[in-house]
């Protein structure tokens, strides 16, 4: 018989230097999924971002020192899975994931191994500017190619997370800009993934870490990952008997 138990959920917030959002992010989390448990990854900030979130009812590893949004994710990956979590929902913690699309994240992610809220599977009311625009859409054309899938929005940090996908990031996570190239490794491990539509909103507070010239080794360096990952993924295709 199918178990009919809710699912536990913890929803991980990777966070460098947010003490100006990061409350109201826990505090909407706490609003519209009050069974969630959360955890903040504390990414060696120098500001009271541990303060707040503790204040705001939160769970905080502090890191020593920033180690990049990779880093900080397999850290909440790896508690996820050692606290034995059947649901991980990776959030960002600037306000830009509503906590009101939670629930749709989280009733799909039953049937699959991760789910990506979505800016562009639907129509949404989010607005990016051109540039950024241009590079999702390279990223997802380029995803969907290597993987055979197709995908709308392979940038979203907005994702949920089962139990094989929670195992398989505790163990290994790409460290720089890792949201495209994590689908092409969960699915070289054959992996189940769906997005749901989702509305987003600009960073409520802080600013952007990304230049120009970051911008333009993302690019580079996403390329190249995404394309050695399809690489290895045909070679061990190949292989097998």
């Amino acid at each position: 018989m199918k178990s009919t138990k809710a699912p536990r959920v913890l929803v991980i917030i990777p966070a460098y230097n947010e003490e100006n959002s990061i409350a109201a992010v826990i505090h909407d989390i706490h609003r519209h999924v009050p069974s969630a448990d959360i955890v903040v990854i504390n990414d060696g900030s120098r500001d009271l971002t541990e303060q707040y979130a503790v204040r705001a009812g939160a769970r905080v590893l502090t890191l020593p020192y920033n180690v990049g949004i990779g880093g900080g994710m397999q850290t909440g990956y790896i508690y996820a899975k050692r606290m034995d979590y059947d649901i991980a929902i990776q959030m960002d913690a600037d306000g830009q994931h509503p906590a009101e699309e939670l629930p749709k994240l989280i009733s799909k992610a039953v049937s699959y191994d991760l789910v990506i809220g979505s800016r562009y599977l639907e129509t949404t009311s989010f607005r990016s500017s051109v540039m950024r625009r241009i590079g999702m859409v390279f990223f997802s054309g380029l995803v969907s190619l290597v993987t055979g899938q197709r995908f709308t929005d392979t940038t979203s940090g907005f994702r949920a997370a089962g139990r094989k996908v929670i195992e398989l990031y505790a163990d290994y996570y790409p460290i720089d800009y890792p949201e495209v190239e994590s689908i092409v490794y969960l699915k070289r491990k054959g992996c189940q993934i769906a997005e749901v539509s989702t509305e987003m909103r600009l960073r409520q507070a802080g600013k952007s870490s990304i230049t120009p010239l970051k911008s333009a080794y993302y690019m580079i360096k996403v390329t190249l990952a995404v394309l050695m990952s399809a690489i290895r993924y045909d070679r061990t295709a190949v292989s097998k008997p």
